[in-house]
């Protein structure tokens, strides 16, 4: 239970800087931290990505955009003092009683917290490993590296009294959304209530993609043995290459730069089920409780990304290297040599269960929920249908 300070908070700062699948991920925190503290104000301090999900977290009610520092892997941001002070000064306008800093399992909260610090924001909350003085008030420690995400977010609440009654990520897909969508379903010909699938060949970095020219194989082959029609969405940049991996093929149709991240989640909401790399749909589905098959990269442990709450299976080869935790594989993308008819068949397999089995965790489900293939495995081998 909140006490204390805490619990008379009314202003709160929340921070997660990071990717849209991330902040999608966060949406059970904020749920909790707005169920338990009714009456405060929200604000998320997000970065350009992970901003696009705002529209779908009802919880929060403002945003702020910022590009930080301590986030810029690349090293690729000038020198400019001057810009981190536009932060602190923007956080000490805004009065916060309370600052709670959100990060993954590699990530330090000490960047945030010594903007927070500056700002004079006396509640400054977050997950350390190091050593950081007084730039946190209250922190966590020794949470296990492979916790799910979603999960490690509510327990960093949990350090400090929140109660969580729904520790499930879930997300309001807005009605104007759903609206666009079944306006772009009815251009491509697909009728309202007639099954599609969803598959996503997208990811944001080269070390967690699944081949493109595998992928519209796999949309080939799902269209070919399931009837339903298949939508390829990607980002405009991708688009050319997707169209041209679709080739027209009957049945498959490239959305690539049509839709906006609200837009997506929609027509993943309607989906019969999704096939992607580890990426934001992968997400949406875990919010969405829509059935989902993904082509799992060797860069991260399984644990930290899926969903224990909704149907998906992982599917990667086992790898010494992994998990690697690169952006681009020094190797041959061995952890993804999987053929275009296993996945075609995991899919089927997960859409021949009850319908009603669909929102049940999914060890509860009979099956695994992951699918790992050992090295020996002839490489590229097809699984006879």
């Amino acid at each position: 239970m909140l006490e204390g300070a805490w619990a008379a908070a009314r202003n709160l700062l929340l921070v997660r800087l990071d990717n849209i699948g991330d902040v999608v991920l966060l949406s059970a925190a904020l749920r909790t931290v707005k169920e338990n503290l009714p009456s405060a104000r929200a604000t998320l301090l997000a970065g350009p990505s992970g901003s696009q999900a705002a529209s779908l977290l009802p919880w929060i009610d403002d945003v702020k955009v910022w590009k930080a520092l301590w986030q810029d892997v690349g090293g690729q941001m000038p020198l400019d003092p001057a810009r981190e002070l536009e932060l602190v000064r923007f956080l000490e306008q805004r009065r916060f009683d309370a600052a709670i800093i959100f990060t993954s399992f590699s990530q330090s909260p000490h960047g945030a917290a010594y903007a927070c610090y500056l700002a004079g924001i006396p509640l400054r909350l977050g997950e350390s490993k190091e050593f950081g003085g007084g730039l946190l008030t209250t922190e966590l420690r020794n949470v296990p590296d492979d916790l799910y995400q979603a999960e490690r977010a509510i327990q960093l609440l949990e350090h400090v009294g929140f109660e969580a009654s729904d520790r499930c990520p879930r997300v309001a897909v807005p009605a104007r959304a759903r609206l666009a969508s079944r306006g772009l379903l009815a251009r491509l010909g697909i009728q309202r209530g007639e099954p599609y699938l969803v598959v996503q060949p997208g990811a944001s970095c080269q070390a967690r993609r699944y081949p493109l020219e595998r992928f519209a194989e796999v949309a080939r082959l799902l269209h070919q043995r399931l009837g339903m029609p298949v939508l390829l969405p990607g980002s405009a940049k991708e688009a050319p290459d997707i169209e041209a991996a679709a080739d027209r093929s009957a049945g498959l149709f490239s959305i690539a730069g049509r839709t906006r991240v609200e837009e997506l989640a929609a027509l993943v909401e309607g989906a019969a089920a999704v096939v992607c790399n580890d990426s934001l749909p992968m997400h949406f589905c875990a919010a969405l409780a829509v059935p989902c098959v993904v082509l799992f990269s060797g860069t991260d442990l399984e644990g930290q990304w899926r969903s224990p709450y909704s149907p998906m299976r992982l599917l990667r080869r086992e790898t010494p290297c992994s998990p690697c935790y690169l952006f681009r594989c020094r190797c041959s993308l061995e952890c993804l040599d999987i053929s275009p008819t296993e996945v075609a068949l995991e899919v089927e397999a997960m859409l021949s269960r009850p319908q009603d089995a669909v929102s049940l965790p999914v060890d509860e489900l009979g099956t695994a929920s992951e699918t790992r293939f050992p090295l020996d495995t002839p490489r590229g081998a097809e699984v006879a249908p």
